[in-house]
């Protein structure tokens, strides 16, 4: 079983990328200095607003997640989890974690990236505003 979700959003000159453990899109369209996590803004859905095929897949135990982020010529896939315990509820954010830690904005754990490990030259062309396209595949594992 698979099903998939794209969210449109666009960088900000704000976009530092340095977070160490997560990375995250939002609905809002401003970022702050403390944002460091924060790539992409003026997303078009959060966490709540995925697709319910694709929030049923993702919320399983088995799930594997599988993001690509395109931005210009660049493409950079991201591998993680998904889980029962996933919420999706959050409004306006969606997180992608390093841990196994779960609250309403988590769409991905065990996270293979995080926005410290991002490309540099991908954080840069985000900080000039540019449009990044955020592909989602989950799919159930074989895995327990």
């Amino acid at each position: 079983m698979e099903a998939h979700a794209t969210v449109v959003c666009r960088g900000h000159p704000r976009v530092r990328g340095t977070h160490p453990t997560t990375f995250e899109i939002t609905t809002e369209g401003h970022l702050t200095e403390a944002g460091d996590c924060i790539i992409g803004v003026a997303a078009e859905c959060g966490a709540a607003g995925l697709p319910p095929e694709f929030r049923r897949v993702l919320c399983h135990d088995r799930a594997v997640l599988l993001t690509r982020l395109s931005l210009c010529d660049l493409r950079v896939e991201v591998h993680s989890r998904g889980s029962a315990a996933l919420t999706l509820t959050h409004p306006t954010d969606m997180v992608w974690r390093r841990s196994r830690y779960v609250d309403g904005r988590t769409v991905g754990i065990l996270s293979d990236r995080t926005a410290a490990t991002l490309p540099r030259d991908l954080i840069c062309l985000l900080r000039t505003g540019e449009t990044l396209v955020v592909e989602m595949t989950a799919s159930l594992s074989d895995e327990k």
